[in-house]
C-alpha cells in the first residue's frame, strides 16, 4: 500500500520498501534516515498516486496486517461501531496513542479500513496501536465479558460520563458518525456514557466524542 507525509515518515522507517520524492524534497535528514531505495519524480506522480497533502513524499509498504482477538491482552480497549470516514479513524487511533490505549477492535464490513488516509491522519501513530478486525461485534462483545470486562457504550441518551467507574477491564464503545452504535450493540452494553450538550448542537464528531471519554478513563 501507499503512505505519505514526513510524520508517517519517520514513524515508519523500518517498514518502508521503497520511497517516491519530489525532485526538489528539501528534507535531506528525513531521507538520510530511511534505508529503502529512493525514487525522486515530478509533484503530478505523487499527486495522482494519493488523495491528500503528501508533503512531496510518498511510501510504498506492505498491506497492513490485523492482529488476532485471541492474543488481545489489554483491561482497556476501544470498540468503533461501524465507523465510516478514514480521517475519523486516524484520528481515534490518534487519541488513543495519546491516551495510553494500545488495542482497538472494529468489524470487517460496512466500516472504513486502514489506507494512506488513516495512515496520514493518525499521523504514524498506527505502528503503537494493535487493530483487531472481526466478523461480529456482538459476538465480540460477549466474548470480552467471558473474560471479565464491562461494556460501556456512548449515546447522547445516556449517564453523564463523568459519573461512571472506569476501573478495571472495560471496552469503550464509539458509534458510526451518523447513527450511532446499532441498536444489538446497544443492547449488549452494560452502561451508556452521555457527553452533555450546551449548545444548540445534540452531537459531536466521533472522534472528539473518544476522545473526551477516553481521557476521562484515565483521569
Amino acid at each position: 500500500m501507499y503512505v505519505y507525509g514526513k510524520n508517517v515518515a519517520k514513524e515508519l522507517q523500518n517498514k518502508i520498501e521503497k520511497v517516491y520524492v519530489t525532485r526538489n524534497f528539501k528534507d535531506k535528514e528525513l531521507l538520510s534516515k530511511i534505508k529503502a531505495p529512493i525514487v525522486y519524480v515530478e509533484k503530478d506522480k505523487l499527486d495522482k498516486m494519493t488523495n491528500g497533502v503528501h508533503q512531496g513524499i510518498v511510501l510504498k509498504i506492505a498491506d497492513y496486517e490485523y492482529c488476532d482477538i485471541n492474543d488481545l491482552n489489554a483491561d482497556k480497549i476501544v470498540m468503533l461501531d461501524h465507523i465510516e470516514d478514514p480521517h475519523n479513524l486516524g484520528a481515534i487511533i490518534r487519541t488513543c496513542e495519546a491516551a495510553g490505549i494500545t488495542d482497538i477492535i472494529l468489524p470487517k464490513d460496512r466500516s472504513t479500513q486502514v489506507n494512506s488516509t488513516v495512515m496520514k491522519t493518525s499521523a504514524g501513530c498506527l505502528d503503537r496501536i494493535n487493530l483487531y478486525q472481526v466478523t461480529n461485534l456482538v459476538q465480540t462483545i460477549n466474548y470480552l465479558k467471558k473474560q471479565g470486562f464491562w461494556i460501556i457504550g456512548t449515546d447522547m441518551n445516556g449517564t453523564d460520563y463523568k459519573t461512571i467507574d472506569y476501573c478495571g477491564k472495560i471496552v469503550i464503545i464509539i458509534g458510526n458518525e451518523g447513527k450511532g452504535m446499532s441498536r444489538l450493540v446497544k443492547d449488549s452494553c452494560d452502561f451508556i456514557a452521555s457527553i452533555p450538550m450546551y449548545g444548540k448542537v445534540n452531537s459531536l464528531n466521533a472522534s472528539v466524542a473518544a476522545g473526551i471519554i477516553l481521557f476521562e478513563t484515565r483521569r
